[in-house]
């Protein structure tokens, strides 16, 4: 995302953060523009039954929770760290400063929250009005494209659990079990070492 040499000309500080450690909470106000150097961080909100729902998963390069920052709101889900994680975060005020003062910078995240508002856009279709099948393979599809995954010889790893695969369709676990079965039979995908391939 933005070169770590730009963050750093405006005081931008690199902080460590343990697996399932939060990095900020949901209806917290929007403080600092946050960015993966190495590590995972998964955005999510709990409905009133405490089940989970997941927003997104953010890997190395990728930002999160910034479109508070241009609207002076609080985080709308939270983040926490899903495994060992070293992020570099920079404060509002010296991020507003940065895009304003590099346009191509700003061009980037245009398109980086046009990526993110487009993935919702086609998610929330699908989890509305699609069956089973058809939403996992379009998480599929998307996520190949999306999160870079790498094709390696039976295909594109889809590196997500059956619980982050029921979490970003809205699917049970024992439905995406049983539907992945499905696909695989249908010759949609592979499993090979209960990894699933694309």
């Amino acid at each position: 995302m933005i070169p770590l040499e730009i963050l750093e000309k405006y005081d931008a500080v690199r902080r460590l953060y343990k697996k399932s450690e939060v990095i900020f909470d949901k209806d917290k106000l929007a403080t600092h523009y946050y960015q993966i150097i190495s590590g995972a961080v998964k955005m999510n909100n709990f409905n009133d039954e405490g089940r989970e729902f997941i927003q997104g998963f953010f890997y190395a390069k990728h930002c999160f929770g910034e479109p508070p920052l241009f609207l002076n709101r609080t985080y709308p889900a939270n983040a926490e760290a899903i495994e060992d994680s070293e992020l570099i975060c920079i404060s509002k005020t010296n991020f507003l400063k940065l895009i304003s003062e590099n346009p191509s910078v700003s061009i980037m995240m245009i398109e980086n929250l046009a990526q993110r508002l487009h993935y919702k856009s086609v998610m929330a279709a699908e989890i509305s009005t699609q069956d089973s099948e058809h939403r996992l393979l379009q998480l599929f599809d998307y996520s190949i494209a999306y999160f870079n995954f790498k094709k390696e010889e039976d295909g594109y790893h889809i590196d997500l659990t059956r619980q982050q695969m029921g979490d970003l369709t809205g699917l049970r676990v024992e439905t995406v079990i049983r539907t992945i079965k499905t696909l695989e039979k249908k010759g949609e995908l592979k499993i090979v070492n209960r990894k699933v391939y694309r």
